[in-house]
């Protein structure tokens, strides 16, 4: 009995250091070097604290070229919560008819968050671009669960859309000139290049005509006329 189980022992013994060793050399085959940067980059997600690019125009220059046709198709997200035609009652979030110049929480009959009744002014333009970027930001606190719009154009978009729903829409703001803008926003300064001021000018080299006109007509003047011999 006793050889039978040193036996038994002996096989398990001699499995396990086969096992260990085929461990080892696979282990030694197959091995890989752990990458310097774990994971793999996502097309059009950026990181928190990575540059986000040029800057975004303000809302009024997004205005002035605003497609309220487009602006009723973004609003299409908005509508299973809100209503937005007169007289249209009040849903998840209050009828939205008339709101664009009506103070912050104005709606009569909603309940809105102490967070949104609390903010001061009125519904224009900025303050709307601002909510619909995010709720969350705009109003800690606020019990709208929308993400918000990133895309600067669908935002003026629905804003001009939301402007025109209503008995008296507020006048379209002017766009901000171009020196109003941010330098590096599209037909911002930097953007545009030239507009900001003197173009870069080539310096001539030693010897070269001058680019000045009347100078370049002179020298061609004085180097058209022969030479005079001295005596």
């Amino acid at each position: 009995m006793n050889d039978r189980n040193n036996t038994i022992a002996g096989w398990v013994l001699g499995a396990g250091i086969v096992a260990l060793g085929a461990g080892i050399l696979t282990s030694e085959l197959f091995h890989t070097e752990r990458p310097e940067k774990m994971g793999y980059p996502i097309e059009g997600v950026v990181e928190d604290g990575a540059g986000g690019g040029a800057a975004e125009q303000p809302i009024e220059a997004l205005l002035a070229t605003a497609d309220p046709a487009n602006g009723e198709k973004v609003f299409a997200k908005c509508a299973a919560c809100h209503s937005i035609n007169q007289g249209g009652a009040n849903g998840v979030g209050p009828n939205l008819y008339g709101i664009m110049g009506q103070p912050h929480g104005a709606k009569p009959g909603f309940g809105y968050s102490a967070a949104l009744k609390g903010k001061s002014g009125n519904w224009d333009w900025t303050n709307m671009s601002e909510w619909l970027k995010s709720p969350r930001k705009y109003a800690e606190g606020t019990k709208m669960t929308f993400a918000g719009l990133s895309n600067g154009k669908d935002r003026a978009d629905v804003i001009a859309y939301l402007n025109q729903q209503s008995a008296s829409p507020l006048p379209m703001p002017a766009a901000p000139a171009a020196g109003q803008l941010p330098a590096d926003a599209p037909g911002g300064p930097a953007a545009k290049g030239a507009d900001t001021g003197a173009s870069p000018v080539d310096t001539p080299a030693s010897g070269a005509p001058s680019q000045d006109p009347a100078a370049q007509r002179q020298f061609e003047t004085k180097s058209d006329m022969p030479a005079v011999e001295k005596k």
